[in-house]
């Protein structure tokens, strides 16, 4: 009561008064109205208002325990539950039933909506179907009971009554999925009997949904048994025929084979229906009799697969050889096949051999359309029309083809390499919104074309049973359940959902993994949306995280933005110390939620501590230490961990060096390199380090300097941009360890930072521009085929290996290059950065040469590199030397007339 406000503590005795002075007697009964309610909901509006629900709550549960039909201690208590979605809410059903009992129906009917304003119940729904009764309102039932039937998934009998009531009014469409609901819920409870004579109706109102048929009579087969199935089925083909839907009948008969392959009825009808589809075929009834599909002693799925395959060879059907490509059989006499081939006319071949070793084509077949429609055609047709395209090669190759293949079929025989990019982008697109196409139920790599259109419903499903990744399922769920006409009624709802409900069976005893936890979220979201699916919440949050040992490992563990989101929301909402455990957590997390909710908490000593911690532990912190630096450093919990600038900086510059030793390690190199650039871009892009070279005291600007000078692996024009700066502020500044003369290279190659910018620029375009674009190549040749054969690929390793040589060699040049400094540029001596003026002693003409490096020299334009063998003769000459080139048996006198430093177009 402590924590309580006074106003808080004067509701909490007012209500307390209000329960020991309630009288419970049927007079007291009869005289409750709506008003008394109304009133009890100020009182909970007020407590709400006060946060002193928990204690209103906890008095009025007290009260019940030795006063059970409290009309204020139920009313109270079953509100505050259910107005915090929780799953007992047996105060309010306890509450109905006393005002049902004496027939108070007006009252039933209040409460029974006031249940219903926190979402649907079963029970307030039955209940108020049964006062409509009482008040013989029997048009305002349907609606309820429409209501019920969304909210009671095991409801059928009332699904069943909504929709002949529907049919009677003429709406077909509500007809039909009612009796599809019922149907599955028939079939759930094994009611074979209703779900038969359901079939009936449907077969007359929506005959043409097979799938619907198939899907009901497959689960016919795994909940009841096969025989059922197979009446169903009977049923459905005894449809297709009156229809004279032969093609669908044929499949209908061959799940009946399935289910028994010794049902002669479907046997013996499955070839009438083969004599009305190919009536036209020449060789019918040669190859119903060749198959023995008319006797029983042969398997009755080795006739059909031995029929269809003959059936295919026909007058003026196409084929495909190996090595002839695309034919089209010109003629059948007797025994033999002739087929026309576009390099072999008129081959001649035994009809046993050509049902071996040619593969029959359909006339829409991509091989087909390839060898007979001019290619400029067929190139419009496919690029204007990428749903037809792709519905063609999938089609082509047994209605299940990948990606990958699609592209081998297209790309460069149709469209060029170019046009399949932009292409593909719609191809995409098509994918997810073209209703006949989907993934392949088992592979969701492979792509289908459905017979009939799908929902959109049904593709998520489709792609939900197809993919095995739980995390990927999961976002697939989300999809299915963020859709605007999304009811959670649906047979595929309930076998996506009833998976991840598995999840939580057993979970508070069982090893917590990832999957548990996103399950439990994934569950608790949907029954927070829809309480009928509270049932499947069996365990807690607070139990999940007991049996969690490692909670920053758990966290990264979850794949999905959302999922850490409502991870942090839960420890929050469940967790006393849940400020604990976030400071625990942000160093893995990096999660701005943890540190918004600790300041609204004013947890700013706790802030403050975590900065120091982290700084201190940077080894093992570093993305941590980033994070802060880089977005809080000026706030000012961030200050007050006590760090000075100095201190922030060298700290960064320790991470450089760690994440340089580990990329060199290759130790985490992907996460090293990610750190790496996060904190060179800190320090030198956006100039932090700058600002204390140009602002801070010499001995600080010197240990900063120093320590940045150690890191090897830094750019080095970063380093001589430093210097400059340094020397700009302090002239007389001691570079300890720098050359102390400037026209020597102790190790390396000296290079202007210009040339060394230009070098960086070619091996990154290489790397990123020509070498994406040669493995692209490389991909592309490889589909072609026979690489032994094969010009292009080829050609593509060639380019490959003479890209890896540039690269290899400018890596070496670039790790050898020194960048020299203009700065120190002495005219003293002759050295590099330095323009020579010589008098030849033979000519008695002054000559003039710039002294530079290997990657800037220009004989052409006498500039000359430091390790030429002229510039070495010179180097380190003095004003007024003489010296002399030997060049084999030719020595040339010259005489240092003149030294300056080159201008600023070579740096």
């Amino acid at each position: 009561m402590a924590e309580l406000t006074a106003k808080a503590e004067d509701l909490v005795k007012n209500v307390q008064a209000m329960l020991n002075e309630e009288k419970w007697t049927r007079a007291t009964l009869s005289a409750y109205s709506s008003t008394q309610f109304k009133e009890l909901d100020e009182i909970l509006d007020e407590a709400r208002a006060e946060k002193a629900s928990d204690e209103i709550k906890n008095i009025a549960d007290e009260h019940l325990a030795h006063t059970k039909n409290s009309i204020v201690a139920l009313y109270l208590s079953g509100m505050i539950a259910i107005s915090r979605q929780l799953v007992d809410d047996s105060a309010l059903i306890n509450l109905i039933g006393i005002f049902t009992d004496n027939h108070k129906w007006s009252l039933v009917r209040f409460l029974c909506d006031r249940m219903l304003d926190y979402g649907e119940s079963k029970f307030a729904l039955r209940t108020l179907i049964d006062v409509l009764r009482n008040e013989n309102d029997e048009d305002s039932i349907w609606a309820i009971e429409e209501r019920l039937v969304k909210a009671d998934y095991e409801e059928a009998d009332i699904a069943k009554a909504l929709a002949e009531h529907k049919e009677t009014e003429g709406k077909l469409e509500e007809a039909i999925d009612y009796y599809k609901k019922a149907t599955h819920r028939y079939l759930n409870k094994n009611v074979f009997t209703n779900v038969r004579e359901i079939w009936a109706k449907l077969l007359e109102l929506d005959g043409d949904d097979i799938d619907f048929f198939m899907h009901i009579q497959a689960k016919a087969a795994k909940n009841i048994d096969k025989t059922k199935a197979i009446q169903l089925l009977q049923d459905l083909y005894e449809h297709c025929k009156a229809q004279g839907h032969y093609e669908t009948a044929v499949n209908v008969l061959k799940m009946i084979l399935d289910y028994d392959d010794k049902d002669a009825h479907a046997r013996r009808d499955i070839a009438d229906c083969y004599r009305e589809i190919y009536k036209k075929h020449s060789q019918l009834e040669e190859y119903l009799r060749s198959s023995n599909l008319a006797t029983n002693y042969r398997n009755v799925h080795e006739c059909i697969a031995d029929f269809e395959k003959h059936i295919a060879f026909d007058r003026g059907n196409f084929v495909y050889h190996r090595t002839w490509g695309v034919g089209r059989i010109k003629e059948i006499v007797g025994d033999d096949i002739i087929i026309d081939f576009a390099r072999q006319r008129g081959h001649k071949m035994s009809l046993k051999m050509a049902v071996s070793s040619l593969q029959t084509l359909s006339k829409n077949h991509i091989w087909v359309l390839k060898a007979t429609q001019k290619k400029e055609i067929l190139h419009d047709k496919v690029k204007s029309d990428p749903v037809w395209a792709l519905k063609t090669v999938i089609k082509s190759f047994g209605n299940s083809c990948d990606i990958k293949k699609i592209k081998s079929e297209l790309c460069p025989s149709v469209l060029t390499v170019g046009e399949w990019t932009s292409w593909f982008e719609k191809a995409k697109n098509a994918i997810k919104t073209d209703p006949q196409l989907g993934v392949n139920p088992d592979n969701v790599e492979l792509l289908t074309v459905r017979d009939r259109p799908v929902s959109y419903e049904e593709k998520l499903y489709n792609e939900f049973k197809a993919e095995k990744d739980f995390f990927k399922r999961l976002a697939t769920m989300r999809e299915f359940c963020n859709r605007k006409d999304f009811e959670p009624d649906s047979d595929y709802f309930t076998e996506m959902f009833d998976y991840f409900a598995s999840f939580l069976k057993n979970a508070a005893t069982n090893k917590v993994s990832e999957q548990i936890l996103s399950a439990y979220f994934m569950v608790k979201d949907l029954a927070g949306r829809y309480p009928a699916l509270q049932p499947a919440l069996t365990v807690n949050f607070p139990q999940l995280l007991d049996s969690i040992k490692n909670i920053p490992a758990m966290y990264l563990a979850l794949k999905e933005s959302k999922l850490k989101e409502d991870f942090l929301a839960s420890i929050k909402l469940f967790t006393p110390s849940w400020q604990d455990i976030y400071i625990q957590l942000y160093p893995k997390s990096l999660s701005q939620t943890i540190i918004n909710n600790l300041l609204k908490d004013g947890s700013d000593k706790s802030l403050a501590n975590l900065v120091k911690d982290c700084f201190d532990r940077y080894r093992d912190r570093g993305e941590a230490v980033a994070h802060l630096y880089k977005n809080y450093r000026n706030e000012p919990w961030f200050k007050a961990a006590g760090l000075t600038e100095e201190k922030q900086l060298i700290t960064l510059i320790h991470i450089l060096a760690q994440t340089f030793n580990n990329i060199d390690n290759h130790k985490e190199t992907s996460e090293n390199k990610k750190l790496n650039k996060n904190v060179d871009d800190m320090l030198f892009k956006e100039g932090f380090i700058y600002r204390i070279i140009d602002h801070a005291e010499i001995d600080e600007v010197n240990r900063v300097y120093t320590f940045i000078n150690d890191v090897r692996d830094i750019d080095p024009a970063i380093k001589l941009e430093m210097r400059t700066r340094i020397l700009r502020r302090f002239p007389d500044f001691k570079f300890y360890g720098a050359e102390e003369e400037s026209h020597v290279a102790t190790r390396g190659l000296l290079v202007t930072a210009k040339k060394y910018d230009e070098k960086q620029k070619q091996m990154a375009h290489i790397m990123n521009v020509e070498v994406p674009a040669n493995s692209k190549e490389i991909e592309f040749a490889r589909e072609l085929g026979d690489l032994r054969e094969n010009a292009e690929y080829k050609a593509a390793k060639e380019k490959q290996e003479l890209l890896n040589s540039q690269v290899a060699k400018l890596k070496d040049e670039i790790e050898r290059a020194q960048l020299f400094d203009p700065s120190t540029i002495s005219t003293v001596r002759v050295g590099f950065g330095t323009i020579v003026r010589l008098k030849n002693s033979a000519s008695g003409k002054e000559e003039t040469y710039t002294i530079l490096g290997p990657w800037e020299s220009d004989p052409d334009n006498k500039v000359i590199s430091y390790l030429s063998p002229f510039g070495a003769a010179m180097q380190g000459k003095k004003l007024g030397e003489a010296f002399e080139l030997v060049m084999g048996e030719d020595k040339t006198g010259y005489e240092v007339v003149g030294i300056e430093a080159a201008g600023g177009k070579y740096f």
